[in-house]
């Protein structure tokens, strides 16, 4: 296997500007993918799939290449000698890889592989965490899982077509998929494609949402006709397969502190073709109270510490501070707190996060239903999906139900 140069050195300034500039790395991936059009498919895929597995093994190609950071250029470009001769590539003859030690890079993989947290490429108090929230063994197991490749998932948009309509809609673009089990909506890329090119995507025909995000909407049980809350919608993946689940009858109320989440979620709602949507900015708690006791149902995404979905966005493990779990913690408990007055009686809720850990989890739902707001609430089930288990992103829901 041969290294292009062109394809090379786009690979090293973007992860100078993730490692040394702080960006975040689906968006340099984006702009790495335009630098050229000259470019095939392979090229792009080359350029977009070496980001992030240097990215994801950050830890482990820096203590083989023995750089610290911040990182210069020719550290990045020792690190991508590391991944390059543990991926089998032919070293090329150029000024920067020259005396590319390819024995002793083998040789320190072997030995370096012996400790978990430089093997899985974590921080140190990653790994005590997640050791002491799930256990040695089941932590060990996730955290190979979270290596894997994320999986490409769509979920059909049924206001616009049904799911075997778009299975062959994208077979005839000799894009291959397949269904999943009691997920009525999802299809699962064979291999990964651009599916945002496609016209099926631009006519609002799917989304692209893991299997496990697409969990919620379900376990929220929302009807047609219902009002809904989605009280941390964000750019509004959940709120659009709510509105297309309740058929755009009904009210359903996207909320958010950001003011440019929710612009962005009235674009894709537009093109998927959701009009039932209404958009309200928390930027004070008369949003909050206005609403207090007149939903039938309430979801609350909450923030977490992402740790379900490191193997989507391998950049968060570097980004994220031990502070920082300790923080978001508080901020589930007040946000349940304060927005489980939305529900009405009889009314359900659902708290979801995107991470495995139990204190952010079951640990917060069991504490919320001790408080003074959290007694008018029954627990029905809870579900945890591990990518262990799944395949798919680590994901935790909880179902209450508010006393009549």
């Amino acid at each position: 296997m041969r290294l292009h140069r062109n394809l090379v050195y786009t690979t090293i300034d973007s992860l100078n500007a993730i490692f040394n500039e702080g960006e975040y790395a689906d968006k340099v991936v984006a702009r790495a993918l335009k630098k050229d059009k000259r470019w095939g498919s392979a090229d792009r895929k080359f350029v977009a799939e070496t980001i992030y597995e240097i990215v994801r093994w950050k830890r482990l190609y820096a203590e083989i290449a023995e750089v610290r950071e911040p990182f210069d250029r020719d550290n990045l470009w020792r690190m991508f000698a590391a991944w390059a001769v543990l991926r089998g590539y032919q070293i090329p003859d150029w000024r920067q890889l020259e005396g590319t030690p390819e024995r002793k890079i083998k040789g320190r993989f072997d030995e370096l592989s012996k400790t978990r947290a430089i093997k899985e490429s974590i921080p140190d108090w990653m790994d005590e965490l997640g050791v002491k929230e799930l256990g040695e063994k089941l932590w060990a197991t996730e955290l190979a899982a979270q290596n894997q490749q994320a999986k490409v998932i769509l979920r059909t948009n049924t206001l616009k077509t049904t799911r075997e309509k778009l299975r062959n809609l994208l077979m005839d673009l000799n894009i291959e998929t397949e269904t999943l089990k009691d997920q009525p909506e999802a299809l699962v890329l064979k291999e990964r494609a651009n599916v945002f090119l496609t016209d099926a995507f631009k006519e609002g025909m799917f989304e692209v949402q893991d299997a496990s995000s697409q969990l919620v909407a379900h376990f929220l049980d929302v009807k047609p006709g219902m009002r809904v809350v989605d009280t941390c919608a964000g750019a509004g993946g959940k709120t659009l397969h709510m509105a297309s689940l309740m058929e755009n009858k009904g009210q359903l109320i996207a909320m958010d502190l950001y003011e440019s989440k929710l612009k962005q979620l009235k674009l894709r709602a537009k093109r998927n073709g959701a009009f039932n949507i209404e958009y309200r900015i928390i930027d004070s708690t008369k949003v909050i109270k206005k609403l207090h006791e007149k939903a039938d149902r309430v979801l609350i995404d909450a923030p977490c510490s992402g740790l379900g979905v490191l193997k989507r966005n391998p950049d968060s493990k570097w980004k994220l501070q031990p502070e920082f779990i300790d923080n978001i913690k508080k901020v589930q408990a007040e946000v349940l707190e304060n927005y489980s007055k939305i529900v009405k009686p009889g009314g359900k809720l659902v708290y979801a996060t995107c991470s495995i850990l139990p204190s952010e989890n079951q640990e917060q739902v069991k504490k919320f239903l001790t408080t003074e707001s959290g007694k008018n609430f029954t627990f029905i089930k809870d579900v945890k999906v591990l990518a262990s288990e799944s395949g798919f992103d680590g994901f935790y829901m909880a179902l209450l139900e508010r006393k009549v």
